[in-house]
């Protein structure tokens, strides 16, 4: 897919792509991240290591990076004050132009890419060179740029190390640590093999390397999931102590017990059977984090451009990824608090091995003669609890956060998919080129929440109260930065 909006900036690297050589910049007057970042390979959210998919890994470290963003700019406005650092204010005179502005972001950005994922630490090496700065450079010297840059940076990493994420792998003892492992003992009630509680989640068990066709490599490996991340509740938030305290209504519709859960699966069947091109292609957009989450916001600054200076952009994306971050922490808390069936294990409960009409999988269309035991998502099933859903909660803090910023809720994103480009089907979906037209926010969170139904993953109740929840953090994350902006904040 490529996307397209009122600037030609480049979209986003993929997270294994090579960075492209970045055009020539200015530092007194160009945007470090509108002009050369974003060419490069923006290093905010792409990893060799980081699926897709993996939301919370994702958003934990573009918070890192637009956090260490923020807190770099911040001794060069009249008011800011950092979030983990507190850099006395530099003399009016060195904010004449962008170039010390620049330079400090670049420095952060390097210290933040050499700390969480030394693999593209080349990338931004080459960037710095190309614009005069030296990525060896580790002073920490704040009454100058780099200086600023570096010290902002690490103040960013030292507060996350032990936030609960456990990147470091320590969390669970000091041998043999896993980064991100779980360290709070979760254990689902269901096992791959058995549903002994239709109620709660089920692991799925999936090919080692689910490819739509299959090859090389997939016959015979099956591996059984884990929570992603179940201790994700516990990591430190930037607008609140305790998820516990924001409240999110109970999933009626995954008790097995009632009539809403035979009707959520009835809701999910008829969305497998009427699956169009488009559907399929807005499914798999939305899935992929890197598309659809990431560079959203981006392409509402590039909207109202004009609008925006240096400090603009970055006070909006900093905005952008606390709403983000802070609505997948609560979203996840309460991920595990329900721990709730996902619509594949439904479907065979209910209908077990009787035939219904529905996707019957990739080249076949939708088919009548289905088993419901052999029914599966049109995407790869997610590997967490269904209730609430993170990529619907994310995107509506995401829009509010960018309504409150602008006072408007414009995004203009067009985003094509070309003939033959699905991951799920190649060559076969879209049958055509498609354009995907998101004039407003407001039509952009909707089609997120309805593209979880379309791939199977989330039933519609779901997603239609996890826009609900999530728009709350839009509001929490634009105050607190906004507080931060004008220094309204205690040391």
């Amino acid at each position: 897919m490529t996307t397209s909006g009122p600037s030609s900036a480049p979209a986003q690297a993929a997270p294994a792509q090579a960075a492209a050589a970045p055009p020539a910049f200015d530092l007194d007057n160009g945007n470090f991240y509108r002009d050369l970042l974003a060419a490069a390979g923006d290093s905010s959210g792409a990893s060799q290591g980081i699926a897709p998919t993996d939301l919370p890994l994702i958003l934990w470290i573009e918070d890192i990076m637009q956090t260490a963003w923020f807190d770099a700019l911040a001794p060069y406005h009249p008011t800011a004050v950092g979030v983990h650092s507190r850099i006395a204010r530099r003399p009016a005179a060195e904010a004449a132009t962008n170039r010390n502005k620049n330079i400090a972001a670049l420095h952060a950005a390097n210290i933040a890419v050499r700390a969480l994922y030394p693999e593209r630490a080349p990338i931004m090496r080459q960037v710095l060179a190309m614009v005069g700065l030296n990525a060896d450079d580790d002073s920490t010297d704040t009454t100058t740029a780099v200086g600023i840059g570096n010290t902002a940076a690490k103040a960013v990493l030292e507060s996350r190390m032990h936030d609960g994420m456990n990147f470091l792998g320590d969390e669970g003892g000091k041998y043999h640590g896993r980064p991100y492992a779980d360290y709070t003992g979760y254990v689902p009630v269901n096992t791959p093999y058995e549903l002994s509680d239709p109620s709660r989640w089920q692991p799925a068990l999936t090919t080692h390397r689910r490819r739509a066709g299959g090859g090389p490599g997939d016959e015979g490996v099956f591996a059984a999931q884990h929570f992603l991340t179940p201790h994700l509740g516990r990591v430190t938030a930037h607008t609140f102590r305790d998820p516990d305290h924001i409240k999110l209504t109970h999933p009626a519709h995954t008790d097995h017990t009632g009539p809403a859960y035979r009707h959520a699966v009835d809701e999910i069947l008829q969305a497998s059977a009427g699956l169009t091109d488009e559907h399929k292609v807005k499914a798999e957009f939305f899935d992929n984090a890197y598309q659809g989450v990431l560079q959203a916001t981006k392409y509402a600054a590039l909207a109202h451009n004009a609008d925006l200076d240096l400090d603009g952009w970055i006070h909006l994306l900093f905005t952008s990824s606390v709403a983000k971050f802070d609505s997948l922490i609560a979203a996840w808390h309460h991920k595990r608090e329900y721990d709730a069936v996902r619509p594949f294990s439904a479907v065979r409960h209910i209908h077990g091995d009787r035939p219904v009409t529905a996707w019957g999988g990739a080249g076949k269309g939708t088919v009548d003669d289905l088993p419901a035991n052999a029914w599966a998502s049109y995407l790869p099933v997610s590997n967490h609890p269904e209730y609430p859903c993170g990529t619907t909660a994310v995107i509506a803090a995401e829009a509010q956060a960018a309504r409150r910023f602008f006072d408007d809720d414009v995004l203009n994103w067009t985003v094509k998919a070309a003939a033959g480009s699905s991951l799920i089907e190649p060559g076969a979906v879209p049958a055509k080129d498609l354009e995907l037209r998101y004039a407003t926010w407001t039509d952009f969170e909707k089609d997120a929440a309805h593209s979880r139904v379309w791939a199977g993953l989330h039933f519609r109740e779901t997603a239609e109260q996890s826009l609900e929840f999530g728009t709350q953090f839009g509001d929490r994350a634009y105050d607190f930065v906004q507080r931060h902006i004008n220094g309204d904040v205690e040391d």
